[in-house]
This record gives structure tokens, sequence and C-alpha cells, in this order.
């Protein structure tokens, strides 16, 4: 066919392009195809994708089809363990190959520690449904017979994970989408995006021979750009952070005799393993990987590959050798370098974006958009039906990115680490090593005088734990306790027994003012915020379903004025929350995170720290627990409020960035003849979780009802209609589905950290949201919910419980009150 022909043909299609859509998915990619095929199934018409080249051209078409359905949470287990099940009757359903086996796959540990880690996951696996079976290194060589097994130290089975052809699964998911009406077009690239206020309103589009060009009015837009998803994301103003990355592998020459064998991952060496038509194709996930197109990728670019670099890939060769002999004597077929993109923290982008209020991602899959295709396609679509997320999203959701997080050079640098961190040791208080230091606090060179350990997240440097005198100012990490151990024990014991002071400048501080700041206050929490100025009030924003969207405090400032704290990650999320229902009201709400910096004095003898820094009185008739006041403190000005989220008296106090350092070396010195002891992040959670205080994220959900979390307390049902009342009053007629429970272990060897199973007088009901170490409890403590529909609190307690800490079932005792200071005497004092 000619090129005129073809351009004929072209001209006739783009004439097909509508001028209006209920939704446009930009990217032909295998993700935008799955949004397209389960919006399609949830019955919605005027479905229109539009894709730059060709379908897949992107990076579908290289991708290695690798279908697992062990990942991080329950909820990331479960879209996996969808796309596995779709993709298994997806050719029957449109008649397209996917090539889908069901082979099963293994993957190896090579030392213990990452044996520990394949077994608590395979643990977790378990209790979320999935078919997972430990295996020893004899067991791995007679499922994979090829494999040098001399070094290894165990395995995992999963039967049902798979492969499968990656082009042909997005091209019968666009077959599927076809076929119930959506229009899915070729060669059309999107230029503009338009906007009007927090809504798109629709896309700018031209042919790829340039001839032809228009506009599609739009009731939504959906990036599924793919590595182009950064670019697409700025058409409309809308942070994506993800940055492409060059992706290895090779595939061999014909093997005389080699059949289908499992997928293999050998994760101690960057590797992973499929057999396809006779030959073997080793991937790699290098430690340092090599970021691509940072100026830009190509507008030509389809179905491309990029240079060989025989010399980076050789490492990973040569140790694939050892592990699997018969490949030294395999001739090389195809060298292939193509590029995937990926994100910050190795978690894909999905969900509403912060900035616009009908603008949707799914985008950034990080080398696993096959397996993860079919989940995410079907969870976004669920989302934009209903308008609310099907069940909690937060690993992915694209919320949870800061704006700073779009930055290319921010980019650059962090996504060299992140393609390593797939294959990495994933241990417990693993921090980034890369793009470091982008937000300090005010007190972050004081911390670090004091040999503060620094961890990271969104961004900010947060005093994690302090090294003693001589001591290695690093992690250390294991499964095992860490070498910080000790330290976080020794901040814990000051802050229980003594005082303590940390940094909290990072958490977020959103202020909302304005004439009808109350109202709208009421309406978006569930409790009463009509208080005197100077109360606090703990609460949570509730969804419709009575689910927690955030967990926060409210403190009111003035008649007009309220501060709410949040988590630090959460900040923008629960300020786009507010900015999404804020309606008619007239509030401003602002960001002012930055303004203040915040130092928590925790302990039995805050009270006399601060009255040693202060002329104001901080006694109970003055400053009772759950209020705030402006001070005095040394030559400045500060505000306090008296709360506490490790269980002690103790006081937030609030300093303007100006005058936070004097600040911290006023009450540091002050501190000093009474042992003040500088704490970190580690010391605040072991603390929280002996209190039985929940964790926004891991505790508490959007999915968890505030009824089961047991926060019932903080939701005032008897005021005027607030978001999620009617739900909040239907679980407390019917009673809780589920109870938050507090486990301490008996053995006080174990660690727990999250996801491991519970097991209620022998079977599996649930897993723990959360864990760590109890150092005044001695023992570690794990959060979690167990099923209760129809059962009261008595029956709960009178089961015996045993969580399974990588496959050994250690007993537990169980309370629903917090195990430590049950009637906060000790908070109130």
């Amino acid at each position: 066919m000619s090129f005129s022909d073809q351009r004929e043909i072209w001209r006739h299609e783009m004439s097909d392009l509508p001028n209006k859509a209920r939704v446009v998915i930009i990217g032909g990619g295998v993700i935008g195809c799955s949004v397209a095929y389960h919006l399609t199934k949830l019955g919605w018409k005027d479905v229109v994708l539009l894709e730059r080249k060709q379908l897949t051209s992107g990076t579908t078409w290289h991708a290695a089809g690798l279908i697992a359905q062990l990942r991080a949470t329950a909820n990331m287990t479960k879209l996996a363990k969808y796309s596995q099940e779709l993709y298994g009757s997806l050719e029957t359903e449109t008649g397209v190959a996917t090539g889908f086996k069901r082979c099963g796959s293994i993957t190896v540990a090579l030392t213990e520690e990452r044996k520990e880690e394949i077994f608590r996951q395979a643990a977790m696996a378990r209790a979320f449904g999935v078919d997972v079976e430990e295996i020893s290194p004899a067991e791995v060589k007679d499922r994979y017979e090829h494999l040098n097994v001399g070094d290894v130290t165990g395995g995992v089975w999963l039967p049902k994970d798979g492969q499968g052809d990656p082009a042909n699964i997005a091209l019968a998911l666009a077959k599927g989408a076809r076929q119930r009406g959506a229009l899915v077009k070729e060669r059309v690239k999107v230029t503009g995006i338009s906007k009007n206020g927090r809504r798109v309103t629709g896309v700018d589009w031209i042919s790829d021979d340039g001839q032809s060009q228009g506009h599609i009015q739009a009731d939504m837009v959906v990036n599924c750009a793919g590595m182009w998803g950064h670019e697409v994301g700025r058409m409309a103003g809308v942070n994506v952070p993800l940055h492409a990355c060059e992706h290895f592998y090779i595939v061999t020459e014909g093997i005389n005799g080699l059949t289908q064998m499992p997928v293999l991952r050998v994760p101690d060496e960057c590797a992973y393993y499929k057999e396809d038509a006779g030959k073997i194709l080793l991937g790699a996930f290098e430690p340092n990987a090599k970021p691509w197109a940072m100026n830009g990728i190509p507008d030509t670019f389809e179905f491309d590959q990029l240079p060989e670099d025989f010399d980076h890939f050789e490492p990973i060769l040569e140790a694939a050798c050892n592990r699997m002999p018969m490949l030294a004597e395999a001739g090389i077929h195809t060298f292939f370098n193509g590029p995937e993109s990926f994100t910050p923290d190795d978690a894909y982008h999905l969900g509403l974006a912060p900035e616009m209020d009908n603008f949707w991602v799914a985008a950034g899959f990080n080398s696993i958009g096959i397996q993860s295709a079919g989940g995410a396609g079907m969870a976004l679509a669920q989302w934009m039906e209903d308008g609310q997320k099907p069940f909690d999203l937060g690993d992915v959701d694209i919320s949870r990115m800061h704006p700073f997080q779009g930055n290319k050079h921010y980019l650059f640098e962090r996504s060299k680490e992140t393609l390593g961190l797939l294959y990495a040791d994933h241990f417990p208080y693993r921090q980034k090593a890369t793009a470091r230091g982008v937000r300090r606090t005010p007190f972050h060179y004081h911390l670090k005088e004091q040999r503060a350990v620094f961890g990271e997240i969104g961004g900010w440097e947060r005093a994690n734990w302090f090294a003693n005198e001589g001591q290695e100012r690093e992690y250390q990490y294991s499964w095992k306790r860490q070498n910080w151990f000790e330290n976080s024990a020794a901040e814990h014991r000051a802050v229980r027994e003594n005082v303590g002071m940390y940094d909290m400048s990072s958490f977020g501080k959103i202020r909302v003012e304005g004439p009808d700041a109350e109202t709208f206050l009421n309406y978006i929490c569930g409790a009463n915020v009509s208080v005197p100025a100077g109360k606090i009030v703990y609460t949570q924003f509730l969804n419709s379903r009575g689910g927690i969207e955030a967990d926060v405090t409210v403190t009111r400032l003035s008649e007009t004025v309220y501060l709410v704290v949040t988590p630090a990650v959460t900040r923008l999320a629960d300020q786009t929350w507010l900015m999404r229902n804020k309606g008619d009201h007239r509030v401003v709400i602002t960001d002012v995170t930055a303004g203040e910096g915040v130092l928590a004095v925790m302990g039995p003898n805050a009270r006399k720290l601060l009255q040693k820094v202060s002329p104001n009185d901080f006694s109970n008739e003055v400053n009772p627990f759950g209020t705030a006041q402006e001070i005095e403190l040394g030559m400045g000005l500060a505000r306090v409020h008296r709360v506490t989220y490790v269980g002690e008296l103790g006081w937030e106090i609030y300093v303007g960035a100006d005058m936070a350092g004097h600040a911290f070396e006023t009450l540091w010195e002050a501190g000093q003849d009474m042992g003040l002891k500088l704490c970190g992040m580690h010391m605040m959670d072991s603390c929280r979780i002996e209190k039985g205080f929940r964790h926004f994220g891991h505790d508490i959900t959007c999915e968890d009802n505030v009824i089961d979390a047991g926060l019932g307390f903080a939701v005032a049902t008897g005021k005027d209609d607030f978001i999620g009342k009617a739900a909040v009053l239907e679980r407390k007629e019917t009673g809780p589905k589920a109870r938050m429970v507090q486990f301490k272990l008996t053995d006080p060897e174990p660690l727990l950290f999250h996801n491991e199973p519970i097991i209620r007088d022998g079977k599996y009901v649930g897993y723990l949201s959360s864990g760590n170490y109890g150092h005044t409890l001695g023992a570690a403590i794990g959060m979690g919910y167990v099923p209760c529909e129809g059962e009261s609190a008595a029956d709960v307690l009178g089961s015996t419980y045993e969580i399974d800490v990588c496959g050994v079932k250690v007993t537990a005792e169980a309370s629903l009150k917090p195990m430590y200071d049950p009637k906060s005497e000790r908070v109130k004092a």
C-alpha cells in the first residue's frame, strides 16, 4: 500500500472521531486498553481511546509478560490475582490468543535474610487467599531441573502464576472494549488539554500525518500514556512523577529438549527467567539503572529499541550462567534494551489527580504493567463509576505524590535506584538512598549535630533514631533486630519514664478560615468542631460508606480560623478532600506546613521542662488535655497543643520557622540537667502501637468503617448532617462487622511489621495492619481486624489467637482496649 493510500485511510478514520465523548483515554498500551475494557464492561458508552502511534508501540510490546500474584499488600495482591484470573478467560471472550499459560512461578533465596522475606510474603499471600507453598532447595530443583541450587536457601512456589503475550493481552482487551462500543483510534496524538477551573473540558488532537486535527469535548480524561504520562499530565496541570529507564533482557537461541518451565526469579542476582518456545528469556533489574530520555522522548518513537550496552548487562549474564549452566552453551539470539517508566517509590500511579476533579491517571507501572493491568483497570473503572474508591488504594493513589516529585532532575536521580529496588531485599524500614535532602525541617541541622539518622517520607528528611557516640550513623538492615533497635528502645524509655523531644514539623498543617469555616468543617468531620477557640478536636474525614479518608486533629484558633493537622504523606490528599467537598462554603484552604516548626515534648516530666522555659501556666486547670495556648518560649513566642500520639503527658510546640532554631536551643539547654533525650520516628511508632493508636494508611483506610475501627467515640452523630453520617448510624445499629484488635506476642523474641496472618481458633481470619516492638510491654505488638459480624466483644476476646510469623505460629494475647495505660491516666496527668 502506498503512503498516499494510507493517508486517505487515516483521513477517513479521522472523520469518525466524535466531537464529544463521556471519556477520552490517552494511550493505547495494556493499561489504556484495560481501562477501556472495564469501563465498557460497566456499561459506559462514548468511550474513546486515542493512541499516538499503534497500540502497544510504547513499552507494552517488549514487556516480558510475567504474571504474578504476590504483591506487598492485601489489595495489591487482590488486583494481581484478578489480573491472572482475567487473562485466563480473555481469549475465550474475545477470540484473541493471549498466550496466557499458568506455568507457575518460583522465587528462590540465596541468603537467610531473603528466605525470611519470601517466606513472610508467602504467609501473607496465604492469608489473602493465594495458592502458595514454601519449598526447600531440593524441591526447587525438582521443579526447575536446570538450576544450580548449591547455595539456594529456600523458595516459594505459586502454581497459578504464569506468563503471557503482552501485546496480544492488550489487543484482546482493546477488542473486548470495541465489542462493547468503545472507539479505539490509532495514529492520533493528543496535543493539548483544555480546562475550566478544576475540570478538564476536552482534548486537542492531530493525526500522525499532520493532515487532520480537531477537538473532543470530554466529561473525563484518563492519562494512560505510560512513559509519556509526565508530559501528558503537564498538559492538564497535573503532576505525574515518573521517568523512563533502560531495561535489558536477552533471548537465547533454541535449546534442544527445553520444555515449558515455571517462571523463575532469583532476586539476589537481580534476574528473572522464562521459557518461551524452547528459548530462555533472561531479564534484569540491576541495582544501578540507566535513566533515559532526560530531555524528552523522541516524537517518532514507535516500537523502538535503545542502543545495546552489553558491558552494563554482563555481570547479570555471568551470574546467570553459573545459576543455569546451560546458558553458557546457548547462543544469544536477541539482546534487547527498551524503556520502562518508574516512579519515585516503585508503586504505580492510579486514581483521580489531586489538581483536577475529572482527570484520572493510570501510569508508571514500574515494569509490572502486564501483571497489574487487569486489576488496575478494573479498580479505576469502578472508582470512576462510583465516584469513590472500591477499596483502599493508598499504595498507588496518585494523591500520595507531592508537587516537587515532578521535578525532572529529582526523577532522573531517583529512577537510578527504583528500578533495582524491585529485586532488592525489601527489608523493613529500608530507606531510599538517592534524591535525598530535598525537604528539611527548621530543626534539621540541630538534629544532625546530635547524631540523628534520617529517613525520608514524601521528600521530608526526618530523624528516625539517634546514634550513640562512636556508633555508625547508618542503617544496617535485617529482618531481625536492626542496629538501631536498642537506640530506639532507650528513646522509648525516656518518653515513658522521663522526657523526650522529637521533630514533628513534617506533619501537614492546613489552615481553614472564613465565615463558614465552622459549618464547613462540621460537614467534613465526624466530630463536632463547634468548640471554643483553643480547643483541639480529634476526628476523621469520612466517606459516604463511613470509611476513613483522613485521620486528623482540628484546632480552633479563632472564631473563623481552624488548623487541621494531618500525617506528613497525606497532606495533599487531605487538602484535596477539603477542596473537593468545599461546595458553596465561604472558606479559604491553605497549606501552611512549612510556616511552622513543631517539636513534641513528651513524658512524665514534660510539664517540668516547659515550666523551665516559659512563664505560662501548663497546669490541668489552665491547659488541660485537648487544648492549645499561646506562650512565651525563651525570648520568643510559640503555640502549644496538649495532645499526644505516644500516650504520655506532653505538648506539641508550634513555632514560626524564624524562631524555630531559638526554640530548639532553649528547650535543649533547659533539658540538660533533666536527662532530656532526643527521639525519632521509630520511637513514636513503637509507643503509639503500645497505646493502640491507629496509624492512617495501615490500621485505618477508606474501606474501614469508623465503627469497626473502634473510633466511634470520635463521631458526633447528634449533630447536623455530615459526610458518612447515615453509614455510621447504620453500623452502630447493626454492630461492627470487624473489630480492631491489639495483639501481644507471648514470646518476646519474634518481630512484627505488618501483614502477618491472624489465626483465630486455628483458622486464618485476617492479617495485621501494623506491627512494632513494645519496649515497655516487652514483646512485639500488632494490630489488625478480626471479622465478628453478629458477635459480641466478649465473643471476640473469648477465642485463642496466634500470629503467623514467617511460617511459625506464635501465641498472642488479644485486647480491644489499649494494653498500655488503658484509662489514659498518664495522658491526662
